[in-house]
């Protein structure tokens, strides 16, 4: 099992930095981005290492000597979306990044399913919650015509780099939960996409990720470890709260294509993203890898930081610290 940390939280520094970070943490994988919603900060030749070979040994000598190892290219991103000037951005980011990752001698590539529009018309995507009623189902067996069409496609491409793609159980998605992996791969026949378990999303829906793991078994390619802590406001809002506020064009706020920007966290939350060990215990993640492990012992596990509360490097210590601790834990029990 190889632990390391998802970069997006270390692009405030030149990558050789962001690896002596990781290995200061005690910790041996780094996931790159590649594109999608954020630009691949520690990767910017991405399109040179596709076509030159030494491009990509020099990438490589980077990490000599650090102790660390690329763990996975990422590019979250909506493939789907019906305007294209963002679903075919990021589209074509998925397909560069499986070319690169084979590039680099990797083969995994973590995004997300991607979530199309209502009909041919709309330029907006359209995610049916709770399809109680008969047209919110016509929709979504539309949906999937579409993103079984697109992943069999990348399926295709994966298959021959020798690539497996892991989808995020992300909400706003069309591909969310066990149900939804489950349809996709099965309507497209799909070989090579699966599922990157960020236990983070599913904690927050209510789900059980070590039940999820265990349910999808081979399916599982990756895995990220985020926790997530239930607020008192959940009470009156629920866990599909939507009391965010939109960031004004002078504020700092992160752009996800097009005319799309990350809106601010509501401010009394219903729930929050926290470092390992503020939601769940060590326990609970010593079982989550447990699970992990007994789908693929080599499978990567990286932090991902998003606890609004806590520094870069603070966050990222107090999850490692859980991490390692979990998996401690379970080779001790292995033993």
């Amino acid at each position: 099992m190889k632990l390391g940390v998802y970069n997006a939280i270390l692009h405030d520094r030149p990558l050789p930095e962001a690896l002596k970070v990781v290995g200061d943490l005690g910790l041996t994988g780094i996931e790159v981005n590649s594109g999608g919603f954020l630009p691949p900060v520690h990767i910017p030749n991405l399109d040179e290492i596709v076509a030159s070979p030494q491009a990509a040994a020099d990438y490589l000598g980077v990490y000599e000597g650090t102790g660390v190892s690329i763990a996975g290219l990422n590019c979250n991103g909506n493939p789907l979306h019906p305007n294209s000037v963002i679903g075919d951005a990021h589209a074509n980011d998925i397909r560069r990044s499986i070319e690169a990752a084979a590039a680099l001698g990797q083969n995994r590539v973590v995004t997300m399913s991607g979530l199309p529009g209502g009909s041919p018309t709309e330029q907006h995507p359209n995610w049916q919650v709770n399809a109680w009623n008969s047209a919110s189902l016509d929709m979504i067996d539309d949906q999937y015509e579409v993103a079984v069409a697109f992943w069999k496609e990348i399926d295709a491409l994966a298959r021959d780099h020798d690539v497996k793609v892991a989808l995020e159980l992300h909400p706003q998605n069309l591909v969310f939960n066990s149900e939804g992996i489950l349809r996709l791969v099965e309507q497209g026949g799909l070989t090579n996409i699966g599922v990157e378990l960020d236990a983070s999303h599913l904690f927050w829906q209510q789900m059980d990720p070590v039940a999820v793991v265990r349910h999808l078994g081979s399916l599982v390619f990756h895995a990220a470890a985020k926790d997530i802590r239930i607020n008192p406001a959940v009470a009156l809002n629920g866990v599909l709260d939507n009391s965010f506020r939109k960031l004004r064009p002078d504020e700092p706020r992160t752009h996800l294509g097009g005319d799309e920007w990350a809106n601010e966290w509501p401010k009394d939350s219903a729930w929050d993203f926290v470092a390992l060990g503020k939601g769940h215990d060590t326990a609970y993640w010593t079982e989550f890898l447990r699970a992990l492990h007994d789908v693929d012992p080599e499978i990567a596990v990286n932090i991902e930081h998003e606890d609004v509360e806590l520094g870069r490097i603070e966050g990222l210590e107090i999850a490692a610290s859980v991490l390692r601790d979990a998996d401690a834990a379970l080779q001790a029990s292995l033993v």
